[in-house]
């Protein structure tokens, strides 16, 4: 890294994590229970989808595939600040800083493909239920995935090029849990604005794009099935309620972060907090609370499970 970059910086101070031992017992218990809530919740899905075979459909495939996804969007970050929380400097390396940057980007750019993947096979499912399983077939279902990994890398690689060829000769304090493009761009000895403006017109308007492309996807459902039930939205409400959700948590903090130039510190912390801890250990629970296919099949588990045990 050292050769592509002749920074006198070669680490990074994260200030938000600076506080008193008492704040910092509390971050690290909310920190490891999220982290937990994340890692459990997301792999369980997961463990589901694999094992039961009436799981086995589009619709879980790529929802086994965002689970993953939160998991490692989780990992990038999580457990480097719940380590930091015990230490008394808070510190991250070059190198390090630079491949979290490159791992966020590459993993939120892979999840925002596979929310557009879920919403189509909504819409497909909705719109054109006797074709469903014609359209989206096991190739389109690992095309997708497929596709959100080249683009999640393009994404961050787009970004990466321009950030580690800048110069660092100080300061290297970063006010936030974890390294970002944004932040990084600011401590550059040079002026940069163009860079800035790079970003934003990747992350931001890749995460606006994609947004309101999402909206308008899940309204059309919407208008259709108004349509052909003659003003009966409920159970579609019901079917798409989940989805939404997830798109809202997902999309919200990625636009406030990467659009406004400088949110309030206040504001970046408590989003990137939504982002990449209270989102990851939301989703599990919002794809199953109302699913009832998800509820049969945690059913099924346990009857093996207690059969097993007992019988």
């Amino acid at each position: 890294m050292g050769g592509l970059n002749d920074s006198v910086v070669n680490e990074f101070v994260l200030l938000a994590l600076s506080c008193s031992w008492e704040k910092r017992l509390f971050l690290i218990l909310i920190c490891s229970l999220l982290y937990l809530g994340v890692i459990l919740g997301n792999l369980f899905i997961l463990f589901l989808v694999i094992f039961d075979s009436h799981l086995h459909s589009p619709m879980y495939f790529l929802l086994a595939n965002l689970s993953l996804i939160d998991v490692g969007l989780s990992s990038t970050t999580v457990p480097k600040i719940i380590t930091d929380l015990f230490n008394e400097d808070k510190i991250i390396s070059f190198q390090s800083c630079m491949t979290q940057i490159c791992f966020i980007h590459t993993i939120g750019g892979v999840e925002m493909v596979l929310l557009i993947a879920m919403a189509f096979d909504r819409c497909t499912a909705i719109c054109k239920p006797l074709h469903y399983l014609k359209i989206m077939n096991p190739k389109i279902c690992v095309s997708f995935v497929i596709t959100g990994w080249v683009i999640g890398v393009i994404h961050a690689m787009s970004q990466f090029l321009f950030v580690i060829k800048l110069p660092f000769c100080g300061p290297n304090e970063v006010d936030s849990f974890y390294c970002d493009f944004p932040k990084i761009i600011k401590l550059a000895c040079t002026d940069g604005a163009k860079l800035e403006f790079i970003v934003t017109a990747n992350s931001g308007f890749m995460s606006m794009g994609t947004f309101f492309l999402l909206i308008l996807s899940y309204s059309f459902i919407l208008v259709t099935v108004w349509k052909r039930s003659s003003g009966d939205l409920s159970k579609a409400f019901v079917t798409l309620s989940s989805h939404i959700t997830v798109v809202f948590l997902f999309f919200t903090p990625c636009m406030f972060l990467y659009v406004w130039p400088s949110p309030p510190p206040s504001l970046d912390k408590n989003l990137f907090i939504v982002d990449f801890a209270i989102t990851p250990v939301l989703n599990p629970a919002i794809y199953t609370l109302r699913n009832k296919d998800i509820k049969v099949a945690i059913k099924r588990l346990l009857k093996k499970i207690f059969y097993s045990r007992f019988c």
